[in-house]
């Protein structure tokens, strides 16, 4: 891997106006960055945020304020041309695998239309290409002329994951990509996923609310909450030695398929609802659920910091 990150985020905020002066803080204050060549995994609970980061990364949603940089530039502050190289160089792969597919469009057209808008390939390159990429996704070079409708769930991700390989990005967003799928076929999408990061020298931002699933691709995962991140560190110190009470309750949820261990575990089962982004709570965001909630989380928000090397969070415990 680089020193330098491929993609930072510095501060990022997405609210939006609902009216009656009500603000949605579906993002706030979100930093991390990710490094080239590796996956990391953004997780929690429904409702956290991680797909609306995702999606004001990759520019589908505005930046309220703070930055993305992207290869060291800015990229809410690009211009048009500029724009276009860098929707080649970051690409995405969304969570329903059939409402993200035009169901009026074969899949040939579907997966060619950016090589089409990027002018990469035309004539017989363009249907080699469009062969290759069906290939590559364990699909036929047949299938090319068939409709999304025709095709199984698991197949339609392959097909969404061919259209993000076409244009040959660095980045790709992958927004709960599995979360649709069938337990059996989902594995087989994360290894794909992984076989074509080795092949290919991908960079993912994988975001799922499944723990045990992100913690088998991702090199990091970062864990949010209400908007916030709340810990970030590598897939082995995540599960080995949770920090942030929210991980801590996650990880205790994941069942463990050993009758004997599964039974000596300490399950850490939250109480309350979470609460809503349009009325957080004061300080800590997580302090009405937290088992260790002191005074101060409802006076401060804590600073997310580096409590161990390469472990941050935000929490007073620390």
């Amino acid at each position: 891997m680089a020193d330098k990150p491929i993609l930072e985020v510095k501060k990022l905020k997405k609210h939006f106006h609902l009216g009656g002066g009500r603000v949605l803080k579906a993002v706030d204050d979100l930093s991390f960055a990710i490094n080239r060549g590796e996956t990391f995994g953004l997780v929690g609970e429904s409702g956290c945020g991680k797909s609306t980061a995702g999606r004001t990364i990759i520019r589908l949603y505005e930046a309220t304020s703070g930055e993305v940089l992207f290869n060291g530039e800015n990229i809410h502050k690009l211009n048009a041309k500029n724009k276009l190289q860098y929707n080649r160089n970051m690409q995405m792969v969304f969570q329903d695998p059939y409402a993200s597919l035009d169901p009026r469009m074969t899949i040939g057209k579907i997966i060619a239309e950016g090589i089409d808008i990027h002018k990469l390939y035309t004539g017989k390159q363009r249907s080699d290409r469009v062969s290759q990429l069906l290939n590559d996704v364990g699909l036929n070079e047949e299938h090319a002329g068939r409709f999304p409708h025709e095709f199984s769930g698991g197949q339609r991700q392959r097909v969404g994951i061919a259209r993000a390989l076409a244009i040959e990005p660095q980045f790709i967003i992958a927004d709960e990509p599995i979360s649709a799928l069938d337990v059996s076929v989902q594995a087989q999408v994360v290894n794909l996923f992984k076989k074509l990061q080795k092949d290919r020298g991908l960079t993912y931002l994988f975001i799922a609310h499944d723990l045990a699933m992100v913690r088998h691709i991702s090199d990091r995962i970062g864990v949010m909450y209400l908007g916030k991140m709340v810990e970030v560190t590598t897939s082995e110190k995540l599960n080995a030695k949770p920090l942030h009470p929210y991980t801590q309750s996650l990880l205790s949820a994941i069942p463990i398929p050993d009758p004997d261990v599964q039974k000596k575990r300490v399950r850490v089962i939250l109480q309350g609802e979470v609460p809503s982004p349009l009325n957080p709570p004061s300080g800590c965001p997580f302090r009405t659920r937290c088992p260790h909630a002191m005074k101060e989380c409802a006076e401060s928000m804590p600073p997310f910091k580096e409590v161990e090397t390469g472990h941050y969070t935000a929490c007073h415990l620390y």
